[in-house]
């Protein structure tokens, strides 16, 4: 039987010192036939280890209705046949840039602030999860011939509380539920995130970016023996929708991670290959030194600038890290994998087919409710997608301004049916003033739940209410459109389409609306690259192709021979989200920084490929463009992160 522990300088597998090479990729960011290639690149580029978070929310939309949990053992199957150790970070709580950091919708529209606290009602919901959860984990550690050496209790919690009585019952629960594996916390190297998220007898592990000797020394006032570890060694960082994309120069990067190693220390490279958020399932931040000021959404690649790049190829900074481990690896490194290869030409896929956005209500939507104040989308059980708020203007009465007070996070209204305005958190107020009667209908999107600080878990929707004037407008209609609803077998089939001709003679209704269309890709005679490892390696689960409501690619793959991914733009569109062969691709938005994207090989199919192209706000001419992706960024514009 294999023995990991924690020493009083070193980790020691069998009694022999060891250090973890580790990097961060996310079993749910990555398609799951890809998950053998990204695996071996992580190898050789001279890893031992690979962490990854799990997302509550993703495994349980709804509560009770746990999905594929089964996928974080597949993943750790595919770990142990890489040759690599795990290290898993249950939460409940992940951040990771995540849909409201993990949690489920339901928890913390019941819970508000008593999530992450000793609140004996949180602490059940989460006692059940885990109890559903870890069979996966505990099965697969190192003891039982596994590949899983260390699990995570909480996340940065010091970042968010001081609650030791739900930290020290977490670690408790992690042992009643079967983890022998030594158990550990990370935070910032800061006295008041290491007093507040660390556990008496847990190690303690440090994230940072750089700045690694001083780092570790606000560690060892806090935890003067065992292992020194940067949990989170950020190489890059991600994108914010409306702002400047942000690099990190390879050299530093590469610097600050010899450093790392020059302590003495272990590492895992946050992130080693960073994915995508397929599924509209990307989280947002709040501006500001305390993370409580303007709303600031992520973008749907998670690429992170990370070595190995959102369409697993080698950049420069894989290399430059390469040559960083390969002096502390025991022996010659492997060799790279075949570098995937994408669609060989563009392809113009025609959007022949158009609905009206309240005809996919019709077919797709929740009920609709009606209440005195507008619902909250946690009150409507919506977590990703958008709600239809429609309410009168009593008349008559003069025109006065209206708004929406307490908007999350962004509204296309209408009144009597023309459009009047796009309201966001920042801008409640319609341009013209309203006269009544008017009937008044607000189309309200979350662009991603807050994944860290005091605003994780805010609600969504039109959180105060809508205003005519000082007067509550009240007598409220709602109706959801969650994005699940387009996951089910079938369930677009009940949408009816029309030709898109139909949409340029509908007036403001034609600007928004489920465009359709289709269009044929060849495969490549004798193909042997990593698209053929990757269909190799597809493998069956139980949900649908769309991949959202579970594990990316869970139902397996078809892909085509000599594809292994493929770029898809649109030029000219607003704001919405895409499918591909039922499965989301995520969220488009003109604002930038991000023009493209990422289509996983196994998607597509030889032969015919049909798209789905949800808008929200504005539509361009009635296509889209596929070609090879975005190519390796080498000395690409942006903010330079530290």
């Amino acid at each position: 039987m294999t023995d990991f522990t924690v020493g009083d300088d070193c980790f020691r597998l069998d009694g022999k010192p060891v250090r973890l090479l580790s990097g961060a990729l996310h079993y749910f960011r990555v398609h799951e036939a890809q998950w053998e290639h990204r695996l071996a690149m992580l190898a050789a580029m001279g890893l031992n280890c690979v962490e990854t978070y799990v997302p509550w929310n993703l495994h349980e939309p709804r509560e009770g209705e746990v999905q594929d949990v089964w996928a974080l053992g597949r993943f750790l199957d595919a770990v142990e046949r890489a040759g690599l150790w795990a290290i898993v970070r249950p939460g409940p709580y992940i951040c990771a840039e995540w849909e409201n950091g993990g949690l489920p919708v339901w928890v913390t529209g019941r819970f508000g602030r008593r999530v992450r606290t000793r609140d004996a009602a949180y602490r059940a919901v989460v006692e059940r999860w885990f109890r559903e959860l870890l069979p996966q984990v505990v099965q697969r550690q190192v003891s039982r011939g596994g590949p899983v050496i260390l699990v995570q209790a909480e996340n940065e919690y010091g970042s968010y509380g001081s609650d030791a009585v739900y930290l020290e019952w977490l670690a408790g629960l992690l042992r009643q539920c079967g983890v022998t594996v030594p158990l550990f916390t990370s935070d910032g190297p800061e006295d008041h995130m290491l007093t507040g998220g660390s556990v008496p007898g847990l190690l303690a592990t440090a994230n940072f970016g750089s700045g690694a000797r001083e780092g570790f020394e606000v560690l060892r006032r806090h935890q003067p023996r065992g292992p020194l570890m940067c949990m989170e060694f950020w190489c890059g960082w991600f994108d914010h929708w409306g702002a400047e994309p942000v690099r990190r120069d390879p050299e530093q990067a590469a610097g600050a991670l010899r450093e790392i190693l020059e302590c003495g220390a272990s590492v895992n490279i946050y992130m080693a290959h960073g994915g995508t958020n397929f599924g509209g399932w990307a989280g947002a931040n709040r501006s500001g030194p305390h993370q409580d000021e303007s709303f600031q959404p992520t973008v749907t690649s998670y690429d992170y600038d990370a070595p190995v790049d959102e369409y697993g190829r080698a950049t420069e900074k894989f290399r430059l890290f390469r040559e960083v481990l390969e002096a502390y690896a025991e022996g010659p490194l492997p060799a790279l994998p075949p570098e995937p290869v994408g669609l060989a030409g563009p392809v113009r896929v025609e959007l022949a087919e158009w609905a009206g956005l309240g005809d996919v209500l019709e077919a797709l939507g929740d009920p609709e409710t009606e209440s005195g104040v507008p619902p909250t989308f946690e009150e409507l059980g919506v977590d990703r997608g958008l709600v239809r708020y429609r309410v009168a203007v009593p008349g008559p009465r003069q025109a006065y301004p209206l708004g929406a007070s307490g908007l999350r996070d962004r509204a296309v209204v209408s009144v009597n049916g023309v459009r009047a305005g796009v309201l966001t958190e920042e801008s409640g107020t319609l341009p013209e003033p309203v006269a009544g009667p008017a009937e008044v209908e607000l189309w309200v999107e979350s662009l991603g739940r807050v994944n860290y600080g005091p605003r994780l878990g805010e609600p969504k929707g039109v959180t105060g209410g809508v205003l005519h004037e000082r007067q509550y407008l009240h007598g409220v209609r709602a109706r959801g459109l969650r994005l699940g609803a387009f996951e089910a077998a079938g369930a677009v089939a009940a949408v009816p389409f029309g030709p898109v001709e139909a949409a340029a003679g509908a007036g403001d209704a034609g600007r928004t609306g489920l465009f359709r269309g289709t269009f044929t890709i060849e495969g490549i005679e004798g193909t042997t690259g990593a698209s053929a490892a990757s269909a190799a390696s597809a493998v069956s689960g139980a949900f649908s192709a769309s991949g959202t409501s579970g594990v990316p690619g869970a139902s397996g793959a078809s892909g085509v021979p000599g594809v292994d991914h493929a770029g898809l733009e649109l030029p000219g569109w607003t704001r919405g989200f895409v499918w591909v062969n039922g499965f989301c691709l995520g969220r488009y938005w003109s604002v930038g920084p991000q023009r493209t994207l990422y289509v996983p090989g196994p998607v597509l199919r030889e032969g015919a490929n049909e798209v789905w192209v949800l808008e929200l706000e504005d539509a361009g001419e009635p296509q889209v463009e596929l070609g090879p992706g975005a190519p390796v960024e080498t000395d690409a514009p942006g903010v330079v992160q530290p």
